[in-house]
């Protein structure tokens, strides 16, 4: 009974209410605390506007719980579990939804499937692109299921490319049903992206689905943004919708510069002479060097 007394960070279960953590057990029948429970996120909707990251490393999420993140999304591949279950690991008492690959499924019995192996290995809601009948099956499993609807990637040659979608009456009506369509099928959140906000703040009035916005605006229940785009990991061009809080990058080609001026710096002390000094050698002892010619010799 040791083990439900303590969640999956170890935190005992009087520490965990004090900081406002909720006790639960996964799908995957391990013992653990949340931030939030698929409850407690419902709850907030249309009181405040919650946040929400993708973090691509261990230290980001790490740093994205102690920060006060709401809930996080990881990438999820089935072949290669390792990195989810290191990212699960170093935010373990983040709401964390597992975005499954949209090819990991291609019949319900395999959305059943690959939901629920990724709720054993810790996650706590699953976000995927499958149609409506996919996740019906995966939530009539008891599966807690985000959505994606407006601007889907991997679906964007329906929807002419990656442009913002539903800025004709046609397309904004789409969008309404595509999300409908989703909560008649039983997911509790979508991902919105890429919409006009005033279009993304009334069907948020008119679903029980959260809404987690990433360029669609302040219309929606939750911010989202990739941990790469907060922290500033990569180069401009940046995504219209994104905003850099800081500038990782920068600071990653200054440590680049700083690794090529060490090796440099080595490269040159060595051919002057002046690497390895005396503070790096080892002295033999008085005698020793003699005594091994004479050795030498004798041979």
């Amino acid at each position: 009974m040791a083990s439900h007394a303590t969640g999956d960070g170890g935190i005992p279960a009087r520490d965990a209410a004090e900081r406002g953590l909720k006790r639960i057990m996964t799908l995957g029948g391990a013992y653990g605390t949340r931030n939030y429970t698929v409850k407690d996120l419902r709850d907030q909707k249309g009181k405040r506007v919650l946040v929400e990251t993708l973090p691509f490393s261990t230290e980001e999420a790490a740093a994205a719980e102690q920060a006060g993140i709401d809930t996080m999304k990881v990438r999820f591949d089935p072949s290669n579990p390792d990195p989810a279950i290191a990212i699960r690991r170093a935010a373990p008492n983040t709401f964390m939804a597992f975005s499954v690959p949209l090819l990991a499924a291609a019949s319900e019995n395999e959305a059943v499937r690959v939901a629920y192996d990724a709720m054993a290995l810790g996650a706590d809601a699953i976000m995927c692109q499958w149609s409506p009948r996919f996740i019906s099956a995966a939530t009539e499993a008891g599966v807690p299921i985000q959505g994606h609807a407006g601007l889907v990637p991997r679906k964007s040659t329906w929807t002419g490319g990656l442009r913002a979608v539903g800025k004709t009456l046609d397309e904004a009506l789409w969008v309404y049903r595509e999300i409908k369509a989703l909560e008649e099928a039983g997911a509790y959140a979508v991902e919105v992206e890429v919409i006009p906000e005033g279009l993304l703040a009334e069907i948020s009035r008119r679903t029980t689905l959260l809404t987690s916005s990433i360029g669609g605006g302040s219309g929606g229940d939750i911010q989202f943004l990739f941990a790469e785009d907060i922290l500033g990991n990569n180069p401009p061009p940046y995504p219209r919708h994104a905003k850099q809080y800081r500038n990782l990058y920068q600071l990653k080609e200054k440590m680049q510069a700083e690794r090529v001026a060490g090796f440099r710096a080595f490269i040159d002390d060595v051919q002057k002479g002046g690497f390895p000094g005396p503070e790096q050698l080892v002295s033999a002892p008085e005698g020793l060097i003699d005594g091994f010619l004479e050795t030498l010799e004798a041979d």
